[in-house]
């Protein structure tokens, strides 16, 4: 690339992508086998299926998959990308990357691909460090994908868990344009991220090949992850606004992250945004963690919502705690 001034480039969205497992388990499906009904998921959570990987597939068939379908989308092929990150924190392998199995998979041998581990939060904090790339002039386009077979990290006899999440992937291209000097010239506006691990037993996996040598399951402190959501997505999201100085007004689309319908609620009341922006899907897919995002965008730009020019804020929250913002012109 011949720019490489941060000031002469912006990411700019150019493809959006997704890919969900044929198997759907509603909430009548678990009733069979945890002691749960679908009248106490749907109060507490706003959850009504999930859908869950066959056998045949891992995560990084989901996410080859959805980066396929947003290099599709944008009218691309894999020789005009030189970046993969995947977030994801249910990697086929301790190693190598779920990123350089997508490469692969996409035919790629130039470039650079790997993984983003930040949980829930993994999606923009891929897609923040992406932007970073290519400003800089480094790169020309990104994958970025947020996959995840959480299915396979669930204590499926605890009720308390196993009725929250759910398998996919969901993935966007980012391309370094220069702007045109507009005022509402496309792309990654802002980004906000924060992290604080004093919260590690509030939303943890209780193994790993360091500790148990296993994989361990999810456990979680509902409340307290509920409690600490709200306040800490208002912290990066009013950071985004002041940074760029919008307001909850100037917002076409609200997406943040997909685990619960209470937290999602809360979260745009607290912030002022009228709740006729916000892109819900949680109520299909359940908690996606990595995926529960780009998941999201995929639906939104697929029935016309998000357009071009449309200014998109994306927000997540996850274990660590890990939590951060993106604002994006579309």
């Amino acid at each position: 690339m011949t720019q490489s001034s941060s000031e002469q480039l912006r990411s700019v969205v150019v493809g959006v992508g997704s890919y969900l497992p044929k198997r759907i388990v509603s909430n009548h499906d678990l009733e069979q086998t945890v002691d749960t009904t679908d009248s106490w998921i749907v109060q507490r959570t706003g959850i009504k299926q999930r859908h869950i990987a066959g056998d045949d597939e891992r995560t990084s068939t989901l996410g080859l998959a959805a980066a396929k379908a947003a290099l599709a989308n944008a009218g691309l092929t894999a020789k005009d990308i030189d970046l993969v990150i995947v977030a994801t924190s249910t990697p086929d392998y301790v190693f190598p990357s779920v990123a350089t199995q997508i490469q692969a998979g996409l035919g790629m041998t130039h470039g650079a691909a790997f993984d983003i581990q930040a949980v829930c939060s993994g999606f923009v904090f891929g897609v923040t460090t992406a932007d970073k790339f290519l400003r800089s002039g480094s790169h020309r386009r990104a994958v970025v994908i947020g996959a995840e077979t959480f299915s396979r990290l669930l204590d499926w006899t605890d009720r308390t868990t196993c009725v929250l999440f759910g398998d996919g992937a969901g993935a966007i291209v980012l391309e370094a344009q220069t702007p045109d000097g507009t005022p509402n010239a496309p792309g990654v506006l802002t980004s906000h991220l924060r992290s604080d691990g004093r919260h590690f037993e509030k939303l943890y996996v209780d193994g790993g090949p360091s500790s148990t040598r296993g994989v361990g399951h999810l456990r979680m402190a509902g409340k307290d992850v509920f409690r600490h959501a709200v306040g800490m997505v208002a912290d990066v999201v009013t950071d985004a606004f002041a940074a760029t100085g919008t307001t909850a007004a100037d917002l076409d689309w609200f997406v943040p992250h997909q685990a619960n319908r209470r937290i999602i609620d809360a979260s745009a009341e607290k912030l002022g945004i009228a709740p006729g922006k916000v892109v819900v899907t949680v109520d299909r897919h359940a908690n996606t963690s990595a995926a529960s995002i780009p998941l999201a965008l995929a639906v939104a730009c697929a029935d016309g919502r998000i357009k071009k020019g449309d200014l998109v804020m994306i927000e997540a929250m996850g274990g660590g705690f890990t939590w951060g913002s993106v604002l994006i012109r579309w």
